[in-house]
Formats: structure tokens, C-alpha cells, sequence
């Protein structure tokens, strides 16, 4: 058994960890930088969850979140001009709307956790949340939540197909030049005489 003092000390290093990964997301300058930082955000959440034992949901917010951020990753690094979305470029714009908005933001979210006289009802211990979850969540869905799973594998296979090095035209390396300083467009890889 945990004891209760372990738990305070991990709730609030997993709370302090996922407000400064949270805030990297912002002060990073790389779009695939941000995508893991925004993961490490969503896995201290998860862990937070799982904490206040919430632990289906803590731990479906975290598989969600790292398939999820991956995938953008990849995606960032095979088609982003910016060379794999490492490039140092900016990841805010309209400075000064976004902070006013996370003010307002934070400051709502703030008074209703402050203020909200929230629900005090006991599961019955008889059932079994974990199930009723799925239903509430999915209802009649899951075959289509099932498809859409299956159809993200095979669109990830297919884009990683396409950007390997021998690509879908051939190999990349050859043929493959600097581009030229006159306005003229270079000739496509393997095309030249």
C-alpha cells in the first residue's frame, strides 16, 4: 500500500512537471519539440489521474496522447518544409491575444474549481465503472473508433513508404542537387541528360 505521504509528494511533482512541459510547448522552436512536450504535459495529467484513481482514464489519456503526438511527429518530419519541423521558426502568434486569452482562460477555470459546488455521488461499488465508461463514451461507436484505428496504421505505413529514401520516383540521392540562385527551376531528380 501506498502511503498517503508518497502520493502527495508524487501528485505534486507530476502537477509541477506537467505545467512546465505545458509551458515548453510554447518556448520551444520546433514544431516536433512541442509535440513531445505536449505528450509529456498529457502523461503527467494521466499520471495525475491515475493518482486520484482514476486509473482507465489516466491511462487511455496517456495511449491516446502518445499515439496521438507521434504520429504528428511523423507526419511533421516527413512533409513539413521546415526539414523535419526541427528548424528553429516561432510556435506562438498573436502574442498578445493569446495571453489575454489564457488569462481569461485560466482565471474561469479557477473560479469554477473554486467556487462550483461539484457532485458528491459514490459509484456503487457493485458495478463496474470501467465498463460503464466504455458504453457512455463509445455507445454504438467502437466498430467505427475499431475502422478509424486500422485506417491511421495504414495511412502511417503508406506515408513512411512514400518519404523513405528510395521514395515513391526513385532514390533521393540521385540526380539530387543544391538549388540554383536564378529564378529558373532546377530539373526533378533523375531527369537530367
Amino acid at each position: 500500500m501506498i502511503r498517503s505521504g508518497t502520493v502527495d509528494i508524487a501528485f505534486w511533482m507530476f502537477s509541477a512537471g506537467s505545467v512546465v512541459a505545458a509551458w515548453l510547448v510554447f518556448r520551444t522552436d520546433s514544431m516536433v519539440r512541442a509535440a513531445y512536450w505536449l505528450l509529456a504535459s498529457f502523461a503527467g495529467v494521466g499520471a495525475l489521474m491515475v493518482l486520484l484513481n482514476a486509473r482507465f482514464l489516466g491511462l487511455v489519456l496517456v495511449l491516446m496522447m502518445a499515439g496521438e503526438m507521434t504520429i504528428m511527429a511523423v507526419f511533421m518530419v516527413m512533409f513539413m518544409m521546415n526539414p523535419a519541423g526541427l528548424n528553429p521558426m516561432t510556435m506562438v502568434h498573436q502574442h498578445r491575444t493569446a495571453k489575454i486569452a489564457g488569462v481569461f482562460a485560466f482565471a474561469g477555470l479557477a473560479l469554477v474549481g473554486l467556487v462550483a459546488d461539484f457532485p458528491d455521488r459514490p459509484a456503487d461499488a457493485r458495478r463496474d465503472p470501467t465498463s460503464d465508461l466504455g458504453r457512455e463514451l463509445l455507445g454504438d461507436s467502437m466498430l467505427v473508433f475499431e475502422t478509424a484505428g486500422v485506417t491511421l496504421l495504414a495511412t502511417m505505413i503508406g506515408a513512411i513508404a512514400i518519404a523513405s529514401k528510395r521514395g515513391r520516383y526513385g532514390d533521393a540521392e540521385q540526380g539530387s542537387a543544391p538549388p540554383a540562385l536564378e529564378e529558373k527551376p532546377p530539373e526533378p531528380a533523375g531527369m537530367e541528360h
